[in-house]
């Protein structure tokens, strides 16, 4: 029976990391077993920055967006003399085992130090949605919900004045919060990196071919939904406007969408899979990831997970099209 966990979250923050670190403290702590809270990432685990947690250490947090352990950027935790003496941190304070909250990059780091003989479970935190290996990752569906709210305030004030307004919305090199938002909001138009050739001339063309038709037909504004992976919306904006005479905003949400209160979803998804990873490491599995499949909470062995690849579903991108013309 393993004696003492603990949990870090890595790479970029999510809103209901707090809710699955709250549900491995309190689900340790069930089954009488030492947690600690690791500050700042791969980083705090390197440093020492640990916080032994007590009942108390976890109330009022599973409302508040972000991640009440801090995030860091550690580049240095690839290499294994930096993991070596991360490890020995550990092992001063009795700590056995690992919960690591993050993306594919934090999951490689807690493969690693599974290598080294630290048993490590991994769960999805990532505002993308583009881990392969499950259906939902913590933080997308509040990203999602906060970038809409936001959108449907620019249409407002777009419709207005009878502009066309590119919207660029986060996700890095992955399209699903741009395809999710450009789908409940209505949009004319939605880029992803997925259905992106690398052509821009091709695409601003095929943009204001779209637009000047619509305004042909008495169309008086125009919403395109641009993802992070594609991004220059900026620019786009202004040849648009050049071409078309209509007139051309672009707005970037940023890193609000990481930000605000997670949506019941976040909360309760978080929840389970924060409790089935100390689950996992009572029963000695090591080397796994948590993920959400079909209904399921299930698990994969990290190296099965991050060789899967994922692809943005080409139905439902046709639907999104069809519905926005």
């Amino acid at each position: 029976m393993v004696k003492c966990i603990g949990v870090l979250t890595s790479g970029g923050d999510a809103p209901g990391m707090n809710a699955a670190v709250r549900a491995v403290a309190r689900t340790c702590l069930n089954k009488g077993i030492e947690v600690y809270g690791v500050k700042l990432g791969y980083k705090g685990l390197h440093d020492g920055e640990f916080i032994k947690f007590d009942r108390h250490s976890t109330r009022n947090i599973i409302n508040i967006g972000g991640t009440m352990l801090k995030s860091a950027r550690f580049p240095e935790f690839k290499d294994p003399e930096v993991r070596k003496e991360a490890i020995e941190k550990m092992k001063e304070v009795g700590m056995e085992a690992l919960v690591v909250i993050g993306g594919d990059g934090s999951f490689r780091g807690a493969q690693k130090l599974s290598a080294q003989g630290i048993n490590t479970v991994a769960l999805p935190g990532t505002i993308d949605l583009d881990i392969a290996c499950t259906e939902y990752t913590i933080g997308f569906d509040t990203a999602v919900n906060t970038a809409m709210q936001a959108i449907d305030k620019i249409r407002d004030s777009s419709t207005s004045h009878e502009r066309c307004s590119i919207i660029e919305v986060m996700g890095r090199n992955a399209g699903y919060i741009a395809l999710w938002c450009g789908i409940a909001s209505g949009a004319e138009d939605i880029l992803i990196p997925e259905r992106f050739d690398g052509n821009r001339p091709k695409l601003e063309n095929e943009l204001i071919e779209s637009i000047l038709e619509k305004k042909a037909l008495g169309k008086k504004h125009h919403l395109i939904i641009n993802a992070e992976g594609v991004g220059h919306s900026y620019g786009m904006a202004k040849r648009i406007e050049q071409a078309t005479g209509v007139e051309t905003r672009a707005s970037i949400l940023g890193h609000m969408q990481r930000g605000g209160n997670p949506t019941a979803k976040d909360r309760v998804y978080a929840s389970y899979m924060g409790a089935l990873a100390v689950d996992l490491l009572c029963s000695g599995a090591t080397n796994r990831v948590v993920g959400y499949r079909n209904g399921q909470y299930i698990d994969y062995d990290i190296e099965d997970a991050l060789g899967m690849a994922k692809d943005v579903d080409q139905y439902e991108f046709e639907i999104a099209q069809i519905l926005g013309r």
